[in-house]
C-alpha cells in the first residue's frame, strides 16, 4: 500500500532553541516545495591538523573535531503548469517568498533563521533535518518569449546544527586532550577547575604561568581562562 504524498517543508525560526521544539504552527516563516526534491548530498568533514615530530621527515595528521553534517537539496520551481496544471506568468514571486523565508531576517537576531527541514520518513529516521542555511544559488532555467522565467532550479545547502545547551550536553567535551575555554563564575578556584577539566587539582601553577596570572588564589568572575593540553606526569607509587 502506498503512503500519502508527503511534501517537503522547510520551517523557519528565529533561534535554535525555537527550532529544537517548534512545528509548523510555531515557526516563524516556512515554505513548502511545489515538488519533493529527487535527491540530496550529504557531506561530512572531519577536521585535522598537521604535527611534524622532531627528527622525523613526514608530518602526521591528528584528529581535531568533525564538522557538522551538510546537506544539499535541489528546489525545483516551474510555473509552466506542466506539475500542478495552474500555468502562471513567471516564477519571480514564487523565489522571492522562497528567499525571504531562507536568506532574510526578523526580529531582534539581525541574522538569517534556523530552520528545521520536515520530510516524511527522509532525511532521517524522525524525518526531520534542523541547521542553517550556508548556500544559495539559482539556475533559470525556461523563458516566455518576452524573457519572464519560467523555470528554476534553486541549489540550497544546509549545516546541521542543535540548540546550544543539546549541543553541549552531547559534545561534553571534558577532555584534557583539547583545548578549553572557562569562564570564571564566583566561588571559582584554580584548583577546582584543574580538577573539573584535568581531574587532578595540581596543574593549577601551570594553568597560572599560562595565564600570566600574578595571583592565582584572587579569580575574578567573568574572566576568561585558557586550559591547554597538558601531559600528565605518572603519579608515584606510594611506599
Amino acid at each position: 500500500m502506498a503512503g500519502k504524498l508527503e511534501k517537503m517543508l522547510i520551517l523557519a525560526f528565529k533561534d535554535s532553541k525555537e527550532a529544537e521544539s517548534g512545528g509548523k504552527d510555531q515557526a516563524d516563516a516556512f515554505f513548502e516545495t511545489l515538488i519533493n526534491p529527487e535527491s540530496y548530498t550529504l557531506d561530512y568533514k572531519l577536521k585535522f591538523s598537521e604535527s611534524q615530530g622532531q627528527g622525523t621527515s613526514g608530518k602526521q595528521l591528528k584528529y581535531e573535531y568533525t564538522e557538522p553534517e551538510e546537506i544539499t537539496f535541489e528546489f525545483l520551481f516551474d510555473n509552466t503548469g506542466i506539475i500542478d496544471g495552474k500555468p502562471r506568468p513567471d516564477v519571480a514571486e514564487d523565489l522571492q517568498r522562497f528567499r525571504e523565508v531562507l536568506i532574510d531576517y526578523k526580529g531582534d537576531a539581525h541574522e538569517p533563521r534556523h530552520f528545521k527541514l520536515v520530510w516524511g520518513a527522509g532525511l532521517s529516521n524522525k524525518g526531520i533535518f534542523k541547521g542553517r542555511v550556508t548556500e544559495v544559488s539559482i539556475t533559470y532555467k525556461l523563458f516566455s518569449p518576452d524573457g519572464k522565467p519560467l523555470r528554476a532550479v534553486a541549489k540550497v545547502k544546509f549545516k546541521a546544527s542543535i540548540e546550544e545547551m543539546k549541543r553541549a550536553a552531547k559534545e561534553n567535551k571534558q577532555s584534557p586532550d583539547l583545548t578549553h575555554l572557562r569562564t570564571v563564575k564566583a566561588g571559582d578556584t584554580l584548583p577546582l577547575l584543574c580538577y573539573r577539566i584535568y581531574g587532578d587539582s595540581k596543574y593549577y601553577l601551570q594553568v597560572a604561568r599560562i595565564n600570566q596570572l600574578s595571583n592565582f588564589r584572587r579569580l575574578i568572575p567573568g574572566q576568561q581562562l585558557v586550559f591547554p593540553p597538558i601531559e600528565k606526569t605518572p603519579q608515584t607509587p606510594s611506599k
